[in-house]
């Protein structure tokens, strides 16, 4: 991927999670007044607007490692946001049907981040081009 399409990814999806993040809000606003709903929409809210913060850090990482690290922030949030969004669902506060696009959305960014992560991963253990002439230079 070309640098101009990885400035253009990473914008698209600091916007995608910024909406998430509201989008979670706005639907937090929806939930009964019970102490149930109160206390699992909270959890739900504190995961969902990590998953904005951190990926909004990782955009901002000094280094590999540090974007790896958040980047695996974002994927646990993303994972722990569609846990609580299935317990509403599954404890019968909420309709299946109140929450299916955002569970959707959830399960997206959670594939996107990890696919990220991995190729992250990937890249941390491949030489640099630098060091790979450095090597070939030394070997010859």
């Amino acid at each position: 991927m070309a640098n101009n399409d990885r400035i253009a990814f990473a914008e698209m999806f600091k916007n995608r999670t910024k909406k998430f993040v509201i989008d979670n809000i706005k639907f937090f606003k929806t939930l009964p007044k019970t102490e149930e709903a109160k206390i699992i929409g909270r959890q739900l809210l504190r995961s969902a607007s990590s998953v904005g913060a951190n990926y909004r850090a990782a955009c901002r990482a000094r280094s590999q490692a540090e974007f790896h690290a958040k980047l695996s922030i974002v994927v646990e949030e993303a994972d722990e946001s569609a846990f609580w969004m299935e317990v509403l669902i599954e404890a019968e506060i909420v309709k299946l049907s109140d929450l299916a696009s955002l569970v959707d959305e959830a399960n997206q960014i959670l594939k996107i981040a990890s696919a990220s992560r991995k190729t992250v991963s990937i890249n941390k253990t491949l030489p640099s081009s630098k060091e790979s002439k450095l090597n070939n230079s030394t070997t010859e």
